[in-house]
C-alpha cells in the first residue's frame, strides 16, 4: 500500500519502521508536530518520528495546526495514499481529509476500545489498577478515539510494570497489528466492527497537579501512580518545601502508629508511611539533583522521621 505517516513520540517508531522494512509498504509522506523546546536550555528538540524519518529521507511536514491547513491537504492528496497511519500523531484529524486516502485514516491506539479513549490510555490504565491492556487498530471518524474497530490484541500488565514498561510492549505489540490489519484490509476485504459506545471511558491528559501524593490513602493506590505517573509528571511530594519525585517503589501492606507522609529508614533505604501500609522508594529525586536509588537518598538525610508534603499541607 502507498501510506502516509502520522505520528510524534517513540511510541510511533516500532510502526514507522515496521512499514519501512515491509516489501509491501510505500511511505509517501511524513506527518509530525512541530520543535519543541525541551531540557533546562529549552533548545528545540525534533519529534522522535521525525529524526526517523529524516534518517530514510522521506518527506516531511510539520503543521502547528491542521484545519483549514491547505498545504497539509494539497500534500495529502497529492499522494493518492491508500491509507493514512496515525500514531500518537497528538491532534485531532479534520473530517475533511477523510476522504483523502482510499482506506481514510487508521489509528494504532494503545487500549482495548472503547475503554480509556483519549490522550493517555497506558498512563490511565495503570492508574487505575487495570491487570490487562491492549491495542486497538481503528478506523478514524470525528470523535474522539470512537471510530470501528478492526483488531485488537490484550496485553498484561505485571504488578511492578511501569508505563514506560508497558509502552515499549504496546508501541511493538501495535505495530504486529497493523501490519495483519492492513493485509488484511487489501486482501480480505476486513471490515472494522462499531464499538460499544455505552461500555466508553476517558483516558484525558495528564496534568501536573495529578501527580502530587496523598499519603492518606492506601500503598496499592500510590504504587500505581508512581507506575502509571512515569516518565510525567512522576508522583511527587515535599520534603523541607523541595519537590522529591518517586521514581520507582514496592510496597507494604502493615498497621503502623505512624503519621501519613513519615519518612523513616528502612534498612539502608527508607519508607514512608500511607494509609495501611508502607511505600518503599527504589529510585528518587530530589529538586534540582538526579535520580538516585534510595540507599544513596537515604545517605544524604540529615534526619529521619519527617514529615513529608508542603508546610502549609502537614498536620501533625
Amino acid at each position: 500500500m502507498k501510506l502516509v505517516f502520522m505520528g510524534t513520540p517513540d511510541f510511533a517508531l516500532p510502526t514507522l519502521k515496521a512499514l519501512l522494512d515491509s516489501d509491501v509498504h510505500e511511505i509517501c509522506l511524513v506527518v509530525t508536530q512541530p520543535d519543541k523546546p525541551k531540557g533546562r536550555g529549552k533548545k528545540l528538540q525534533p519529534p522522535a518520528v521525525k529524526q526517523m524519518a529524516l534518517e530514510h529521507e522521506l518527506p516531511l511536514l510539520q503543521p502547528t495546526i491542521l484545519k483549514s491547513n491547505t498545504d497539509v491537504y494539497q500534500a495529502l492528496r497529492a499522494c493518492a495514499a491508500d491509507a493514512v497511519i496515525v500514531v500518537a500523531y497528538g491532534k485531532m484529524i479534520p473530517s475533511e481529509m477523510f476522504a483523502l486516502a482510499r482506506h481514510g485514516f487508521i489509528n494504532v491506539h494503545a487500549s482495548l476500545l472503547p475503554a480509556f479513549r483519549g490522550a493517555a490510555p497506558i498512563n490511565r490504565a495503570i492508574i487505575n489498577a487495570c491487570s490487562t491492556t491492549g491495542v486497538s487498530i481503528m478506523h478514524i471518524d470525528e470523535g474522539m478515539d470512537s471510530g470501528p474497530v478492526y483488531l485488537q490484541s490484550a496485553l498484561e500488565i505485571a504488578e511492578n510494570e511501569d508505563a514506560i514498561e508497558v509502552s515499549h510492549k504496546l508501541a511493538h505489540l501495535g505495530a504486529e497489528n497493523l501490519l495483519e490489519c492492513l493485509y488484511r484490509i487489501e486482501y480480505e476485504n476486513l471490515q472494522p466492527k462499531e464499538q460499544d459506545h455505552t461500555r466508553a471511558t476517558l483516558a484525558p491528559m495528564l496534568r501536573k497537579e495529578e501527580g502530587n501524593i496523598d499519603w492518606s490513602t492506601p500503598p496499592g493506590s500510590i504504587h500505581n501512580m508512581i507506575r502509571g505517573f512515569v516518565p510525567w509528571p512522576c508522583a511527587y511530594t515535599f520534603i523541607e518545601d523541595k519537590l522529591l519525585k518517586i521514581k520507582k517503589a514496592h510496597y507494604l501492606i502493615k498497621d503502623h502508629t505512624y503519621t501519613f507522609g513519615t519518612l523513616s529508614r528502612e534498612g539502608k533505604g527508607i519508607k514512608i508511611a500511607c494509609a495501611g501500609g508502607f511505600i518503599i522508594p527504589e529510585i528518587l529525586q530530589l529538586e534540582g539533583k538526579k535520580a538516585v536509588p534510595s540507599q544513596a537518598f537515604a545517605c544524604g538525610l540529615k534526619q529521619t522521621d519527617i514529615v513529608l508534603g508542603k508546610s502549609e499541607e502537614i498536620e501533625l
